[in-house]
């Protein structure tokens, strides 16, 4: 068993001119392997009329951090209760720590220790933070289309091999989860519009449907979300964690533009590699409806074949391409947003993480809808 004897203490008064000062003598040794006493132990003293609160650790032998916990537990009991602490008799060491430590802000966990909110409660706060944070959703967009325009003039500063980096983390490395989702689209495209195509014996029309879809609509739209949850919430979790580490703040000090540097190469790699996903996609999705067509409703390989290549032009490929790349540009915006804007606590990553692929899908599904109605506008 731990020595309960190797530290001492000793609470009175600390004389008749102080009779509501309290006087802790401290002695021994106060370490942490040392099955110190807690400070509500105290508790019944406080409640007493004091009004401040000394200690004395002359014959204090040797200490630790558990000294520490011990004061800070006492120095909180007594603010709660309007007692004044002296803690000029503690060892100059400890003295400092306190200090340090008081001054440090308690950290504020998002979500946690709340009460329960009503509706109405989470309409008004999801509106503040929406007023709060489409400002700064600009004014970062802004900065973005700047970095753009100094690359155009070529003086943007980042490193070549990044932007080959990122377009292979975002490129290759992103076929086998791509492959697996449009292959999977691409069989549920063929097989609702085969029960309503047989109804009316045109089967053969399985290639257009499937074709169409996955090349101007369905590609781009399954890429675009397959990235954001893969790419995007990667990309807020490194800049998330280099605020977290303050490497962000040595390169402002540095005099080198974050935006430029970081951004930008991130953004130009989605912006290149997506629209080849989306073609990778759509013609994935095409298989998926040959095998569907081939195995299930007697349809012939040339005959798919055929129907297809009619099916489709340059318009259908247009379209895809541009929606592609409009969603790379999004996500690559939604995941560097949120990372540039992450706190300072391995929390806010997480938070800025979930929070860029939430944002890069709503985004998503916001300028599909306007390019959709763009384009039949345009009969395009």
């Amino acid at each position: 068993m731990r020595d309960k004897a190797a530290w001492q203490l000793d609470v009175r008064a600390a004389g008749t001119d102080d009779a509501d000062t309290l006087l802790i003598v401290l002695g021994g040794r106060w370490r942490i392997d040392q099955s110190l006493p807690s400070a509500d132990t105290l508790n019944d003293r406080l409640d007493a009329p004091v009004r401040s609160v000394r200690f004395d650790a002359s014959e204090l032998a040797d200490w630790d951090s558990g000294l520490l916990t011990y004061v800070s537990g006492i120095s909180k009991s007594c603010a709660s209760r309007g007692i004044a602490v002296d803690s000029s008799g503690l060892p100059p060491g400890a003295q400092r720590l306190l200090a340090m430590a008081a001054a440090v802000p308690e950290q504020t966990l998002t979500g946690r220790d709340r009460g329960p909110r009503g509706p109405l409660a989470h309409v008004g706060a999801a509106t503040l933070e929406f007023f709060h944070g489409a400002p700064r959703m600009l004014g970062f967009l802004g900065e973005v289309v700047l970095s753009l325009l100094r690359l155009v003039s070529g003086r943007a500063r980042f490193r070549a091999r990044d932007l080959w980096l990122e377009i292979e983390q975002v490129g290759p490395r992103a076929l086998p989860i791509v492959s697996v989702i449009s292959f999977l689209v691409g069989l549920i495209l063929a097989y609702l519009g085969a029960d309503q195509l047989r109804l009316v014996g045109a089967q053969i029309f399985i290639a257009d449907l499937v074709a169409i879809g996955m090349v101007r609509e369905v590609g781009a739209l399954m890429t675009g979300v397959i990235i954001s949850g893969r790419t995007g919430a990667a990309f807020a979790a490194q800049l998330g964690t280099m605020q977290v580490n303050e490497e962000i703040d040595a390169y402002q000090t540095l005099g080198i533009s974050a935006i430029d540097f970081l951004v930008l190469p991130r953004i130009l790699a989605l912006m290149l590699m997506v629209p080849l996903l989306t073609l990778y996609s759509a013609f994935i999705g095409m298989l998926a409806g040959m095998l569907v067509s081939l195995t299930i409703f007697d349809i012939g390989a040339f005959e798919y074949y055929t129907e297809t290549l009619r099916a489709l032009d340059f318009k259908q490929f247009a379209v895809g391409l541009s929606k592609g790349t409009v969603y790379g540009a999004i996500v690559a915006f939604a995941g560097c947003l949120r990372g540039m804007q992450c706190g300072r606590s391995a929390e806010a990553v997480g938070h800025a993480a979930t929070s860029a692929v939430v944002t890069a899908m709503l985004l998503i599904t916001i300028a599909a809808s306007i390019m959709t109605i763009v384009f039949y506008q345009l009969g395009i």
